[in-house]
């Protein structure tokens, strides 16, 4: 399995079998134990990955670079104001020159319509490894993130846990799409009892929800939508209050202040979407709560229920340095390095 993915791009992991996602989830867990007894973990001497950001970042940013670290190798923190892609350089060419010089590129561009193509043209072009630090549709380091941390809370079987991703009031700023996409075309493919709960303005983008429709029935777990968030929670063993933009829905307009006078009418209109004490009652003893951070505080989730015993959003931000180190490690490792 680590020879198979040796080079290997991750764009989405619906690219990837469950038995390679398996196989970077056993690299990320022992990775994660030799890190807490101390060891030393110098898979990748001397190799560079280049990670251009697009937008800004805390998590992926760091535990990115943080792994590259601890792997014995070294990240280069590149935006594209630094590189020539401010002029125009072509994904072709940044492709082939990146290529040549280091093991592995890694880029964040959620630029509605334009980031996942760009991820995609790049790694048309590259002969080393292209790792997706989120675009505009897919988020994979977080979704597998996620995935660990709900199995070190639940065990391995996922099946029939049911998981309630509801979209959330906020105001800090437009997020994707991509981390909501991501965790339920993961989250089907493990069994798990998905509940999606989105006002009728803020869908996500229709052939992602097929797939995940496809990913639980092979899955053998389900998938539903609600326009209710005391509906999505009822019940639910993990709670993840997450705002998203309703871009799938503004597919078509074309007039940029429209657009956003209509999105923010309906952002206006769903400002009782928060995950408060009352609603979190709803779900079932100990639930856990769950966001990809940052999070809207006081708006899509209060402190009391973020803060609370039951949250473990540090775990799942934790685990992104874990997950990071494990896919890397595989997909870049040279020679007969083991884990």
């Amino acid at each position: 399995m680590e020879q198979l993915l040796r080079g290997k791009h991750l764009i989405t992991l619906d690219d990837w079998s469950k038995e390679e996602i398996e196989a970077a989830l056993a690299a990320s867990a022992e990775l994660k134990r030799r890190r807490y007894a101390g060891e030393i973990t110098n898979l990748l001497p001397n190799k560079t990955l280049f990670m251009i950001f697009f937008e800004q970042s805390t998590r992926t940013r760091n535990s990115m670079e943080a792994a590259m670290t601890q792997l014995g190798g070294h990240a280069h923190d590149l935006t594209a104001d630094k590189m020539q892609i401010s002029h125009g350089e072509t994904p072709r060419d940044t492709g082939e020159v990146l290529s040549r010089m280091g093991e592995g590129i890694a880029i964040r561009n959620c630029f509605h319509g334009i980031g996942n193509k760009y991820l995609r043209d790049i790694s048309a072009n590259s002969h080393i490894p292209l790792i997706s630090m989120q675009d505009d549709i897919y988020h994979p380091l977080q979704g597998i993130a996620d995935l660990m941390t709900i199995r070190e809370h639940f065990g391995g079987n996922l099946s029939r846990l049911k998981i309630a991703i509801s979209w959330a009031y906020a105001t800090s700023h437009s997020k994707p799409l991509s981390v909501p996409q991501s965790q339920i075309l993961l989250f089907s493919r493990f069994g798990m009892d998905v509940v999606v709960g989105h006002p009728p303005e803020f869908p996500l983008q229709p052939e992602i929800v097929e797939k995940a429709k496809i990913n639980a029935a092979g899955g053998g777990g389900k998938i539903s939508f609600v326009d209710d968030m005391d509906a999505a929670v009822r019940d639910a063993d993990i709670v993840i209050p997450k705002n998203w933009g309703g871009f799938a829905y503004f597919d078509d307009f074309v007039d940029d202040d429209e657009h956003r006078d209509i999105m923010q009418a309906n952002l206006d209109r769903h400002r009782g979407w928060i995950l408060d004490e009352k609603r979190y009652a709803l779900a079932r003893p100990g639930c856990k709560v769950m966001h990809a951070l940052p999070a809207d505080r006081g708006n899509e989730v209060t402190d009391a229920v973020l803060d609370s015993e039951n949250s473990i959003i540090y775990d799942e931000a934790e685990n992104r340095l874990h997950t990071a180190k494990g896919i890397l490690s595989l997909t870049m490792v040279a020679g007969n390095a083991r884990i």
